[in-house]
């Protein structure tokens, strides 16, 4: 575990679908990585989101559900500028 994804633990998740978990429940929270790293490979750190265990469910598939991909794409991309945002002040990313 990098200092990356160690980070998500305690925090709010970013992504809030519906069903999200994090209202308080902070333990369930995780860092998700976007897709898109190659066949059983991940992204990159700094490609990635705080997100709880249901909102993880349904980006990666596991829990079925009623969104367009697209949409699913464009609000994973909204969480991880929230989650870039927090990792800057937390000095764990810079912009160089």
């Amino acid at each position: 575990m990098s200092k990356i994804t160690k980070s998500a633990r305690g925090k709010p998740c970013l992504l809030r679908l519906e069903g999200c978990m994090s209202g308080g429940q902070n333990e369930t929270t995780i860092f998700a990585h976007l897709n898109g790293g190659g066949m059983g490979a991940k992204q990159e750190d700094r490609f990635g989101m705080y997100a709880c265990h249901s909102c993880h469910d349904i980006i990666d598939g596991r829990k079925p559900t009623d969104y367009e991909r697209e949409w699913l794409e464009l609000e994973q991309l909204r969480a991880v500028i929230r989650t870039q945002k927090i990792l800057l002040k937390e000095e764990l990313i810079c912009l160089e």
